[in-house]
């Protein structure tokens, strides 16, 4: 799969006319809790030659490549890109991340360096606590559950104490957010739930329900709380255009 994924890439390049500098493995295989159906969460970050930035006319800044049942390809803009680390956006932060690349170059290393610079604690809060309580309230009330959607919601919230305990950018796996966040003895119970509903996640189809698991629903709202605290004590940094635009004027000579 990883030499099909690569061809896709050097065709996008070809018929799109640019150069991808970073390819990598966004879903459920980079957080570490796919199933045997899981589809392939392919994304790129692209930058176009120089005469495309000038043009009156914007060009569209994402590639929507493929959907299907196997592939999900697609890809942001260099000037799409910096816009959103200028605002902290933590899906991008999650693909600079990834421990699964297709593809990386010297332009993203640059790009990388920058990041911590453009890391806001309370926005990447925010959105981590949004998208656990999306989660929870939409998919793990009932009697039955889509099993995937506990790892969703406490993937969001092992991310989210993380940056409340190191003040910098979560690791996208979830065995290393599971491993800091249940180290002390008080969370073994909840620590042995994950594991055994991980245990049947990985064995499972996408789309398969499970029982709900009331210590883990427990254990995520009292986190809610614990999140929720944690961002009413934080100010926000400020960031400046600078660094991002002489990066901008940099990549595209």
């Amino acid at each position: 799969m990883n030499k099909i994924i690569e061809q896709k890439l050097k065709e996008i390049e070809e018929k799109e006319n640019i150069k991808i500098i970073l390819a990598v493995e966004s879903g459920s295989r980079a957080w570490g809790f796919a199933s045997p159906d899981s589809d392939y969460d392919v994304r790129f970050i692209y930058v176009r030659e120089t005469k495309e930035y000038l043009k009156l006319n914007e060009i569209r800044d994402v590639i929507e490549w493929q959907l299907d049942e196997t592939l999900d390809i697609s890809g942001w803009d260099i000037r799409k890109t910096l816009k959103l680390l200028y605002k902290t956006n933590p899906t991008l932060f999650e693909w600079c991340n990834s421990p699964i690349v297709y593809k990386k170059t010297e332009e993203f290393e640059e790009l990388k360096n920058l990041l911590p610079q453009y890391f806001s604690p309370k926005k990447s809060l925010y959105h981590y606590l949004n998208m656990a309580k999306t989660t929870y309230r939409e998919h793990l009330i009932g009697d039955k559950v889509r099993t995937k959607k506990y790892f969703y919601a406490l993937r969001s919230l092992f991310a989210a104490k993380w940056i409340i305990d190191k003040n910098i950018c979560p690791p996208m796996e979830f065995s290393k957010l599971l491993d800091e966040e249940l180290k002390n003895e008080e969370n073994i119970k909840v620590e042995v739930e994950i594991e055994k509903l991980l245990g049947k996640k990985i064995k499972m189809p996408e789309m398969d329900y499970s029982e709900k698991v009331e210590i883990l629903n427990e254990y995520i709202e009292k986190n809610f709380e614990i999140v929720e605290e944690a961002i009413s004590k934080i100010n926000d940094k400020k960031h400046t255009w600078e660094e991002l635009n002489e990066y901008f004027y940099k990549i595209l000579k």
